[in-house]
């Protein structure tokens, strides 16, 4: 079996035919909501974008990447309003249902924006 490089793509032959010799990077880490989230608006809205991280291999990678920057995103968005609006640990030991109230409430917000930032 022979092999051949062009273009900096390795090609193997098989049978008659040269094929390119693609290895798919060994990525393990989850794509979590907000990659599913972004793969389904890339399959709907940018279908070359999507088409072209497939054909390199490098969706996964791309798409746990935005996982991981949206939830750190969150969790900055969502320190920040606790702050802003002084939901507190405080207000947890006095008021549990308002806490969780408030902290939902801040959540919803907080994924909103990350949602319009990064995964839209």
């Amino acid at each position: 079996m022979g092999a051949k490089s062009i273009n900096n793509i390795e090609y193997i032959l098989v049978g008659d035919y040269y094929i390119p010799d693609r290895k798919l990077p060994n990525e393990e880490r989850p794509i979590g909501k907000y990659g599913w989230m972004h793969r389904e608006y890339l399959k709907e809205h940018n279908s070359m974008m999507f088409n072209d991280l497939v054909l390199d291999g490098q969706l996964w990678t791309y798409l746990a990447d935005l996982n991981e920057q949206a939830e750190n995103r969150l969790q900055f968005i969502i320190k920040q309003m606790q702050e802003a609006e002084n939901v507190t640990d405080e207000l947890k030991e006095q008021n549990q249902m308002a806490w969780v109230q408030a902290m939902n409430n801040i959540y919803n917000r907080a994924e909103e924006i990350v949602i319009h930032e990064l995964v839209l």
